[in-house]
């Protein structure tokens, strides 16, 4: 594969670019539930809800569940799929637990469902940095042969979430790592630990990112080329802009 952002203006720090280049490649790799194939086609139609008719007028109505009709789909997915990568990628802010119930009556699994979101979070993380250093999207990766692993944790269970999720007091050996040692794990860190693959591959990236847990609270000491100060600014900024909760 060609290197990533080898066209970029400005230079990329080394831990940055490996992140990226490790997480573009894993989407074209079987997951937990869904194939290569398959989550290739989610990036795919991430990319697509954009330019979905039927996103654009939910997003101006009051409210998305009175407008009816089909989405501009590249038909590689299954609808229901469809339907949640769109209204993800697309409308976050407006999302219900009923829509979300609704979902998962109509035959998606919530196992499906929670790895679906986690590919459209690279996806856009991915993306947005390509657009924020002026560059086009990069190419989709070809998928790789094989197999889901089809692993739930047998310690899941209901939370505080609309999905089941793993308190660390459940979690075995096979999901050993997917929280950090020593503090209790955030809420936002719980919610994708019904598929604890997608926990260490999105929290792994936004390590680079942002900055590693361990040094989060470290005001002491500076580890990025602007401050904690800085970059909580910014953090704040995007998270209102974009509706988020947390």
């Amino acid at each position: 594969m060609p290197e990533l952002y080898s066209s970029s203006p400005l230079p990329i720090r080394d831990d940055l670019l490996a992140a990226h280049t490790q997480a573009w490649e894993r989407i074209a790799r079987p997951g937990t539930w869904w194939d290569g194939t398959a989550r290739v086609a989610i990036a795919a139609e991430t990319r697509q809800a954009s330019h979905s008719a039927l996103c654009r007028r939910r997003k101006e109505a009051l409210s998305p569940l009175a407008v009816e009709g089909d989405h501009d789909s590249l038909g590689q997915l299954p609808e229901l799929a469809v339907e949640v990568v769109h209204r993800v990628r697309t409308d976050p802010g407006r999302l219900g637990e009923s829509w979300y119930r609704s979902v998962i009556a109509r035959g998606l699994s919530e196992e499906q469902y929670v790895e679906i979101v986690s590919v459209i979070a690279h996806v856009v993380a991915i993306d947005t940095m390509a657009h924020g250093l002026g560059l086009d999207p990069l190419l989709l990766p070809d998928p790789e042969p094989g197999v889901p692993t089809r692993r739930r944790p047998a310690g899941a269970k209901p939370g505080g979430a609309w999905v089941p999720w793993l308190e660390p007091a459940d979690a075995i050996d096979a999901e050993a790592g997917i929280y950090p040692s020593g503090r209790p794990p955030a809420n936002i860190m719980k919610a994708m630990s019904l598929v604890p693959d997608e926990v260490r591959s999105f929290f792994d990236l936004v390590s680079h990112q942002y900055l590693p847990g361990e040094v989060m609270r470290d005001f002491a000491h500076e580890y990025r080329a602007i401050s904690h100060a800085q970059i909580e600014l910014l953090a704040a900024r995007v998270s209102a802009l974009n509706q988020c909760l947390y």
